[in-house]
């Protein structure tokens, strides 16, 4: 057998496998995270928008031609709108209630809109005692309001 040394080479290691550049498939994977992202947030958006818009479009359906029913439906649909989002809010009345739609929003309530929102369940159809301007006041808080809450 003769000396084998000299022919003997040392081990060769080879360099660990680096995590860049990124294999297609992970670049793939990314993407699409992001892009499952962006359509979720997209369709929050579109979501929360379209509460608002349907909102605003049930206020403006609701007619003028009689005062006390209309600030009713008014009434109705604030109540509808807390159901949703404030849950803690459905069961107030009275001043607690117009503190609450006043402090969930920039613009605060008039006193002779809020009378007319307060005393519309309980007075008659043939009350003259609220005037056009004051549902036109009150529509115009509920407008606020609905785009500052939804």
């Amino acid at each position: 057998m003769g000396d084998n040394l000299p022919e003997l080479r040392d081990i060769y290691i080879p360099d660990g496998v680096s995590m860049w550049p990124l294999a297609y498939g992970w670049w793939v994977l990314a993407l699409s995270i992001f892009v499952c992202v962006l359509l979720l947030q997209a369709f929050l958006f579109i979501y929360r928008r379209n509460k608002k818009r349907y909102a605003l479009r049930l206020l403006e359906n609701i007619s003028s031609s009689d005062i006390i029913s209309s600030a009713r439906n008014i009434s109705e649909l604030l109540r509808r709108i807390c159901i949703y989002k404030y849950k803690e809010a459905v069961a107030l009345s009275g001043e607690k209630w117009i503190e609450f739609l006043n402090s969930h929003s920039k613009k605060k309530l008039e006193q002779e809109a809020a009378d007319l929102l307060l005393n519309s369940p309980y007075v008659s159809n043939k009350q003259t005692k609220y005037s056009i301007s004051s549902l036109r006041k009150l529509q115009d808080f509920v407008r606020q309001w609905i785009g500052d809450n939804l």
